[in-house]
């Protein structure tokens, strides 16, 4: 039995909410129980220079967790380094895994993930 009363095999509530932030091209509230993550997807005309002229695209992510998002006060990672960043490029190698980056065109697609 977990602290909330769930059985130990039972998931918790699951809701997905779609265009939360009016000047993303896409967005998405997702809440797993009480745990809320906020994700946007941005786009650039233009690769990173080290893709330019090569006839595809790019998709990169980030992810953070906000101040408040826990009991007590998460550290803003500034720096992008340690967790935040790793969990950044593990979310940016999933998603490139699935998205065909030439058919995408010479462009960035940026995710931004947020822990609220």
């Amino acid at each position: 039995m977990r602290q909330d009363g769930r059985p130990a095999d039972a998931l918790r509530p699951v809701s997905i909410d779609r265009r939360v932030i009016k000047f993303a091209p896409g967005s998405v509230m997702i809440a797993f129980g009480e745990t809320k993550v906020l994700c946007t997807v941005m786009f650039e005309e233009h690769p990173p220079a080290w893709l330019r002229n090569s006839g595809q695209g790019w998709l990169t992510a980030e992810y953070n967790m906000l101040p408040a998002s826990s009991p007590e006060r998460v550290t803003r990672d500034v720096a992008r380094k340690g967790r935040s960043l790793e969990i950044g490029r593990l979310i940016g190698r999933a998603l490139r895994a699935v998205v065909d980056l030439k058919a995408i065109g010479e462009c960035q697609i940026t995710v931004d993930c947020d822990v609220m």
